[in-house]
């Protein structure tokens, strides 16, 4: 593991003690109408918008190491976009590259952003228009940039948050899971002004399924909405993101996959982070940075022919379910299943040509960088992972929140031995083996933790 220590030089947006915070928010939304992708095989185009799309980004400074985060409404992030997005920044900013933090919230209701191998053989999925990214990556870069001009003498406060009731595991209404929330506000020091707020929710932002055509931010955009004029001031952010959500959905919780419950459950989030900020306590001014890169082993993939048989018992298993009337969350469970048998059989293909690994060389190196804010430490990790490994981070951590989706896609989930076991969609989707490569984040993060104090910055 490669080891990045970049903040101990003295910062140049502030030599004089204290917090100063900026924030700003940039609209991302496509024009016109779009593919919606996170669905297989559903020809869905989009029909208007029900809530905009957004890049929001928070700029922290303690005098001496500026942090930047952009979170952006979309599913995934391309890695290459986003290490040019940080240069640009570090050269319009001056906060380091190696500062900047870029994540996506996973909406399963934006455009197509990268291309995964694992859907190349799904006809009805396009690929990411060039024009939007290169838009997309210029409000990214505006976003930090509003945001460090923006920046003030601030005050910030750090409280928690219960999350229940907004999703639960995936497969297991009563598996891991990790709705514990942590919720940072900032605030002008000059009239107490809300300047952003920040939290982290490890949750599948997956309320509004195929049927829906409608660009949404799903319940995290409707949490922000439900939080305008009770916290936040239009154009000031709440800077969402997701969590160690591989294997956490709504799906249990939710009554119909419809707008109104997506309103309903962003209700719940922004009820929540309400309660979290008015038992908030103040955070001195304290900010480091710390990068480990890692290398993930390949996953062995079946042949062709026995990869085919898997897709043929997944879809019987469908049909299976259906024909018996099982409850609709075993029968979404079994086609997600089915969707990583296909999906299974896609990257065995692309293993016999050598696709695959050209496809995880451009997820490498794999970055795990640790942001510590006062006693909060934010572990940041690429792709999406399953909850199990940020719970071993927090047993031995309890003030560590793990933040998926940073910096770019990992062409698929970092999954358990249990998901593989049980032929899981997200262990057919995966090119990284589970759990091996989720057990070296783990040790990653750990070891970022322990380097950088210890159990000095515990929560009770």
């Amino acid at each position: 593991m490669n080891t990045t220590r970049d903040c101990q030089a003295e910062s140049n947006t502030s030599t004089q003690p204290g917090w100063r915070v900026g924030a700003a928010e940039r609209d991302i939304t496509p024009a016109g109408s779009v593919f919606l992708y996170g669905y297989p095989h559903v020809p869905r185009m989009s029909t208007g918008v029900h809530d905009p799309l957004l890049a929001s980004a928070i700029f922290l400074d303690d005098g001496r190491c500026p942090v930047v985060f952009v979170a952006c409404d979309l599913i995934w992030l391309p890695r290459d976009l986003t290490i040019r997005a940080a240069g640009r920044i570090e050269q319009l900013t001056g906060v380091p590259a190696g500062h900047v933090i870029v994540t996506a919230t996973h909406t399963h209701s934006g455009p197509v952003t990268t291309r995964m191998i694992s859907n190349e053989a799904d006809p009805v999925v396009p690929a990411p228009d060039g024009a939007y990214l290169d838009r997309l990556e210029e409000c990214i870069v505006e976003a930090a940039r509003l945001a460090h001009a923006d920046a003030r003498p601030a005050t910030v406060r750090l409280g928690r948050a219960d999350a229940a009731g907004v999703g639960t595991n995936r497969r297991d209404p009563a598996g891991p899971a990790d709705l514990e929330l942590p919720v940072l506000v900032a605030r002008a020091r000059s009239d107490g002004a809300v300047l952003a707020v920040m939290t982290v929710c490890a949750m599948h932002p997956t309320v509004l399924h195929e049927d829906s055509t409608l660009i949404s931010g799903d319940f995290p955009g409707l949490a922000r909405r439900r939080l305008r004029g009770r916290v936040l001031e239009p154009g000031r952010p709440l800077v969402y993101h997701t969590g160690a959500a591989g294997d956490q959905s709504p799906r249990h919780v939710t009554a119909a996959n419809t707008p109104a419950e997506a309103e309903r459950l962003g209700g719940l989030l922004a009820d929540a982070i309400v309660a979290g900020l008015a038992a908030a306590e103040p955070v001195a001014p304290s900010l480091s940075v710390e990068s480990l890169d890692v290398e993930l082993p390949l996953r062995e993939l079946p042949g062709v022919p026995e990869a085919e048989d898997r897709v043929r018992r997944a879809a019987a298993r469908v049909r299976e379910l259906a024909a018996s009337g099982a409850p609709a969350a075993a029968v979404r469970t079994a086609e997600v299943d089915a969707f990583g048998a296909e999906e299974t059989l896609a990257l065995a293909r692309a293993a016999r040509t050598g696709r695959l690994r050209e496809a995880a060389d451009r997820c490498r190196p794999i970055r795990v960088t640790l942001v510590r804010i006062g006693p909060l430490a934010l572990v940041c990790w690429p792709g999406e992972v399953f909850v199990e490994f940020a719970l071993q981070v927090r047993r031995r951590h309890p003030e560590a929140h793990v933040i998926a989706l940073a910096g770019g896609e990992l062409q698929g989930y970092l999954v358990t031995q249990q998901a593989v076991d049980q032929g899981a969609y997200e262990a057919g989707n995966a090119i990284f083996a589970g759990p091996p490569s989720g057990r070296r984040l783990v040790e990653a993060a750990l070891a970022l933790l322990e380097r950088a104090g210890g159990t000095a910055g515990r929560t009770p």
